[in-house]
C-alpha cells in the first residue's frame, strides 16, 4: 500500500527535493503539488523538464483530493492555515516549514486530535540535525546553563530558525536553563542577549556565507560543551527525514514534535 502524499511549496528549494523525493519512492505516490506561482502546470513543466503527470494547484485547499499526507515547505505566512485546511480535510500534515511559535502548535494538536489526524513538525528534518537534537536534551538533563546560536544566510526572513525555536521550546520541557545575571538586569544594551525564547537565550546570525547551522553552548566553571549542527548549501540532507515523517505519520495521532522523537522514541 501506497502513501499518496501533496507537496506544498514543489517548486521551492527545498520542496523541490522533497518532491523528487517522493517520486522515487516505490512506497510514496506525489499526487499532487501546490505552488501560486506555477499553478494549472504540470509540475514536471514547471520544473523546467519533460511532464511527470503532478498537477499544481495554486491552493491547498485544491489540492487535496485523494491525499493521505500533506508534506509543507512553503513560508512562514501560510503554513499555519495550509496546516489547518489538510487538517479539516482529515489529511495529516508534515510540516517543515519554520516560523511557528508554541501556541500556534496547540492549536494545530487540539485541531488535529479533533479531527483524528496527526501532524509532524521538525524544525530541520536533517537525521544529523535530528541526532544533535537529542543529544542537547539529553545534555541539558545534567548541565544547568546553556545558551542558544543559530546561524542562516542573510536572505533568512525569519528569527529565530525553526530549528533553534523547536530546540528552545523542547528544552523548556525540562527547565530554564541557570543564568548568574537576569537578562533584565543586563547593564548596557540588553538586546545584545539576544532573545528570550521559551526560556532559553538565542542569538540568531543572518550573514551571507552562512547556510544553516545551530550551536548550543552549555557552560560549567572551567569547561563547556558545544553541540554544533551544520547543513550544507542543498536540500538534499531533508530529504530522508521528511519522507521518514510521510510514512510513520498515518499511524500517529495528534502532533509530534522533533524527528529525533519518530528516530529515537
Amino acid at each position: 500500500m501506497t502513501v499518496s502524499i501533496c507537496v506544498a511549496g514543489a517548486t521551492g528549494w527545498t520542496g523541490r527535493a522533497v518532491a523528487e523525493g517522493v517520486l522515487a519512492a516505490d512506497d510514496l505516490t506525489l499526487v499532487s503539488a501546490v505552488s501560486r506561482a506555477a499553478a494549472g502546470q504540470d509540475l514536471g513543466t514547471a520544473w523546467g523538464g519533460d511532464a511527470n503527470g503532478v498537477p499544481v494547484f495554486g491552493a491547498v485547499a485544491e489540492a487535496l483530493d485523494g491525499v493521505d499526507v500533506l508534506i509543507d515547505f512553503t513560508s512562514h505566512d501560510a503554513v499555519l492555515d495550509h496546516t489547518l485546511t489538510a487538517i479539516a480535510a482529515r489529511v495529516s500534515v508534515v510540516v517543515g516549514t519554520s516560523g511557528l511559535g508554541a501556541d500556534q502548535f496547540a492549536e494545530i494538536e487540539a485541531v488535529a486530535i479533533e479531527n483524528g489526524v496527526a501532524v509532524v513538525a521538525a524544525g530541520n528534518f536533517s537525521l544529523t540535525a535530528a541526532l544533535a537534537q537529542a543529544a542537547v536534551i539529553l545534555a541539558a538533563k545534567h548541565l544547568p546553563s546553556w545558551e542558544i546560536i543559530d546561524y542562516a544566510s542573510a536572505a533568512k526572513p525569519d528569527a529565530p530558525s525553526g530549528t533553534a525555536r523547536e530546540l528552545a521550546e523542547r528544552l523548556s520541557q525540562l527547565r530554564a536553563p541557570v543564568t548568574a545575571v537576569p537578562v533584565a538586569d543586563t547593564a548596557g544594551h540588553v538586546e545584545a542577549r539576544g532573545a528570550t525564547v521559551a526560556g532559553s537565550q538565542v542569538h540568531s546570525v543572518r550573514l551571507p556565507g552562512f547556510s544553516v547551522a545551530t550551536e548550543t553552548v552549555f557552560g560549567l566553571p572551567d569547561e563547556r560543551l558545544t553541540i554544533r549542527h551544520d547543513a550544507g548549501s542543498s536540500a538534499a540532507p531533508y530529504v530522508g527525514g521528511t519522507l521518514l515523517a510521510a510514512r510513520a505519520v498515518g499511524g500517529r495521532h495528534g502532533l509530534t514534535r522533533g524527528l529525533d522523537t519518530l528516530l529515537l522514541g
